[in-house]
């Protein structure tokens, strides 16, 4: 569905007296030099992306992928226009999960159409933000462009925040005294980690193309803005790959610990089978039916030999004790 069309002028929102549908009438309104529509998508149909492609001329490939989505995060040429896709981030806490959205662009001289898909890449936000900043908006779709992408690299930024608070957690949990279960949660937020890094990684080069002013579509005096969005992204990328490792040396650690504790419980099982071996081996000596056997016949025996498994046992237990086996 479209969500909102419009026409700006010198950076400024120009009622018109059209639907916001009738993307053919809207598009006539543009006379000016500077001036532009925006037109923003949230997971058209179809048919509502087919009118919007024929409206603007877009290229038939570039309409196909921002269709279906699940595209990798790229920059495109198509005749005179860009296409350019974003991968959108937003974590669940509840869940240590990172849920991903959606969002291609169509750049032309004249126009910027966005389309969204998934719940969490909401740009009317954006929308209202630049409308208040009619002095970034007279650079055209290129404000437009680096507005969505200063936003979903925000976004980026929040999601690693939350991954390493819950990293930190994994940590503590790891090291502490207690025995700990972590291993499946520190698979969870490695295969998390990695979603991240497919959405930040690809967009690395797009956004040093823009922030270098190489590409043809975009305004140069827009390049200092992006120069900051690709600051951020790779801020985000690093915190990704140092999450990513501390996770990996956590994992060593929680086997490490695993196997001292293992060695632990056999020290202490073999300590259990030591003070028990002893006094069975003098029972199992005294118990043989032999008719001669030393101290068979005296009265204190019997006595004897219970003073002599728990003189062993104790002996044996003061010795694993200093040792630290039990």
């Amino acid at each position: 569905m479209i969500v909102d069309s419009a026409l700006y002028r010198k950076g400024v929102r120009v009622p018109v007296d059209c639907s916001p549908h009738e993307l053919h009438e809207l598009r006539t309104k543009v006379t000016d030099d500077g001036d532009f529509v925006w037109v923003g998508l949230h997971e058209p149909s179809e048919a509502e992306l087919e009118d919007v492609a024929i409206a603007f001329g877009l290229h038939h490939l570039a309409v196909e992928d921002a269709l279906h989505a699940h595209q990798r995060p790229k920059l495109e040429r198509y005749e005179d226009s860009l296409f350019l896709v974003l991968k959108t981030l937003w974590y669940v806490d509840e869940r240590d999960a990172v849920e991903t959205g959606e969002i291609n662009i169509f750049v032309g001289e004249d126009f910027i159409v966005t389309v969204r898909h998934g719940i969490g890449s909401e740009l009317h936000s954006a929308r209202r933000d630049l409308e208040s900043r009619a002095s970034v908006l007279t650079h055209g779709p290129s404000a437009v462009v680096y507005a969505v992408c200063d936003r979903v690299v925000d976004g980026y930024l929040d999601v690693v925040e939350s991954l390493e608070e819950d990293v930190d957690e994994v940590e503590a949990s790891v090291f502490s005294a207690e025995r700990t279960k972590d291993s499946e949660r520190i698979y969870t937020l490695k295969r998390e980690i990695s979603e991240v890094r497919r959405a930040v990684t690809p967009l690395r080069e797009p956004m040093r193309r823009f922030a270098a002013g190489q590409v043809t579509g975009i305004d140069h005096d827009a390049a200092p803005f992006f120069r900051d969005v690709a600051d951020h992204l790779t801020r985000a990328a690093e915190m990704v790959d140092s999450l990513d490792g501390l996770l990996s040396t956590a994992f060593d650690a929680h086997l490490a610990a695993i196997s001292v504790q293992q060695n632990e419980d056999m020290r202490k099982i073999s300590a259990g089978v030591g003070l028990v071996a002893a006094p069975t081996l003098i029972a199992g000596v005294y118990g043989m039916n032999f008719e001669h056997m030393p101290e068979l016949g005296w009265w204190f025996g019997y006595p004897m030999s219970l003073m002599l498994m728990a003189a062993t046992s104790w002996a044996l237990w003061i010795v694993f004790k200093r040792s630290g086996w039990l």
